[in-house]
């Protein structure tokens, strides 16, 4: 047993509006009560002196206002939230950041470099970059990501003797640098609308949705047993999967219970294609044929309709903003609140890695909102708390994480707050302090499973995380 005591700490209320830490708490009261909905309570208070107890990489016990902690406990100086869910994640788009700040155009430009980077990578030189940008993730406050994954095979689009090879070689990148991953397999099968792959995109496809889900099958069963990694799949988008191949992939989802991730309505192009093609929106496609639900994320959901905010409120699907990569790429701001008042839960994700810091993305959802509105105060400060932490996890499949409570994975973040950024903070706005004014860089710790991954702004497991980026990164461009 290992126990941590906190200066601060975020204790997110439950389901009954009580505050789940007030006094001491046992496991089994919390396991019963997870919210599985994706939406559950976005209040939290703020709380001093916490002892959070540990056991077998579970949170067997928090209790506040503990002026006189035990001896062997492990001080938390600064402020502790539940760890930081990375929704969406493509890791080898960290190898772009900064050479295509050089260029104008579109994302359609853009993505033609992001495919001259995806040429150069093998299963072990993938490994290695994910590796860095997981540890990279992990400095930040990162302790889950989902890694949209579709770079399944070789470059030339032949199978590697284990044609899950890739997808392993993420898996093993994340343990290696101590962070939970969910591996969204994501299902890629055509260049656009009745278009053909191009020679880029060969490499992303197995040629329909069966191949796609026997693939996938043999990697669910290969980590059924892990606590670290679990399996997810993934629709491209509506150009990328033709409708006929559609319905395979959500009944495969449906049938395990897996979360399913979506590329939805990122450009406006996208959006006049599908309406030509097919006479509906993208979401209207994808209402169709019964992929929203609970257990979906639409990324992105940037040119929506009021009937596509509605069709994804009422059906509960979450959504996915990556802000910093939206406004990167020119997408456009999305309806963030006008979908979460219509019923979908929010969360956040750092997609292409322009930045990663999650304290960006949050305070942006927000920020943003105010320069299209020409209005201030959408979001409440522990709401966007809740969209990245307590929401991103449960639509990563973790429903039990992303919260400081009995019975959750041992899985948190602490805040430095003698920062020049978080000098003079006070426990009444710690919360708004953090989201408006906090980044990766005032992160000190982060605990997953109970043990250290970062340990006074220092990663504990892999070494020279700037120097293995670098390292990485120009072996791509060598």
């Amino acid at each position: 047993m290992t126990k941590f005591w906190c200066d601060l700490a975020w204790i997110s209320a439950d389901g009954n509006g009580k505050n789940s830490a007030d006094g001491r708490h046992a496991a089994e009261d919390a396991n019963a009560a997870d919210d599985k909905s994706g939406a559950g309570t976005e209040r939290g208070e703020v709380k001093s002196k916490v002892l959070i107890e540990t056991a077998g990489g579970q949170i067997s016990a928090v209790t506040c206002g503990v002026k006189n902690p035990p001896q062997e406990a492990v001080h938390l100086a600064g402020f502790t939230v539940p760890g930081l869910a990375n929704v969406h994640s493509h890791a080898f788009h960290r190898a772009l950041r900064g050479r295509t700040q050089v260029e104008q155009g579109t994302f359609w430009t853009w993505r033609e470099s992001m495919y001259a980077a995806a040429a150069h990578l093998d299963p072990d030189s993938y490994r290695d970059l994910a590796t860095a940008v997981f540890a990279e993730m992990a400095l930040a406050g990162v302790t889950a990501v989902g890694e949209f994954h579709y770079l399944h095979h070789s470059p030339k689009g032949g199978l590697y003797q284990d044609p899950n090879a890739m997808g392993h070689a993420l898996a093993a990148a994340a343990e290696a640098a101590g962070i939970r991953i969910t591996l969204l397999d994501t299902c890629y099968l055509a260049g656009g609308f009745d278009t053909e792959l191009n020679d880029a995109q060969r490499r992303f496809s197995d040629g329909d949705a069966a191949r796609w889900a026997e693939r996938v099958e043999a990697l669910r069963k290969a980590y059924a047993d892990s606590d670290t990694v679990r399996i997810g799949a993934a629709v491209h988008s509506v150009r990328a999967v033709p409708v006929d191949q559609l319905p395979p992939v959500v009944a495969f989802a449906a049938e395990h219970e897996l979360p399913l991730h979506v590329h939805l309505s990122e450009q406006r192009a996208e959006n006049d294609a599908c309406l030509s093609r097919h006479h509906k929106t993208p979401t209207e496609l994808l209402h169709a044929h019964g992929a929203l639900g609970p257990r979906t994320t639409a990324v992105h959901a940037t040119h929506l309709s009021q009937m596509d905010i509605d069709l994804l409120g009422t059906s509960a699907t979450a959504v996915c903003m990556c802000p910093t990569t939206e406004r990167d790429l020119a997408d456009g701001i999305g309806p963030a609140r006008a979908a979460h008042l219509a019923g979908s839960p929010i969360n956040l994700g750092s997609d292409s890695h322009a930045v990663i810091d999650l304290f960006e993305e949050a305070r942006a959802v927000e920020l943003d909102e105010r320069l299209r509105t020409e209005r201030r105060g959408h979001w409440r400060a522990e709401e966007l708390l809740h969209a990245a932490t307590t929401a991103g996890h449960t639509a990563l499949g973790w429903p039990a994480a992303g919260r400081l409570r009995p019975g959750a994975p041992a899985d948190f973040t602490t805040i430095a707050t003698d920062t020049v950024r978080l000098a003079g903070i006070q426990p009444a706005h710690a919360a708004e302090s953090v989201v408006f004014a906090a980044t990766a860089a005032d992160v000190r710790h982060v605990v997953v499973n109970g043990r250290f991954t970062v340990r006074d702004h220092r990663h504990e497991l892999v070494e020279d995380v700037p120097g293995k980026l670098a390292a990485a990164i120009g072996a791509i461009f060598k």
